[in-house]
């Protein structure tokens, strides 16, 4: 089961999720970084859930 939203293969910082979903829904990368880590540090799990979207998203075009 893939999600249609695809990795970021330019703006990435280890698999390119969290640039690929700021693409995708025209949001400013860096902000949607920075509230990532927020909710990492709140019990929202970021780790496992970043490793689940990696999992589910398309592989970017290269």
């Amino acid at each position: 089961m893939h999600i249609p939203i695809k990795r970021s293969s330019n703006d990435k910082v280890f698999a390119g999720v969290i640039g690929g979903l700021a693409e995708h829904f025209q949001w400013n990368p860096t902000i949607a970084r920075v509230l990532w880590v927020v909710l990492s540090l709140t019990p929202f799990p970021g780790i496992i859930g970043y490793l689940i979207l990696w999992l589910l998203m398309e592989s970017p075009d290269y």
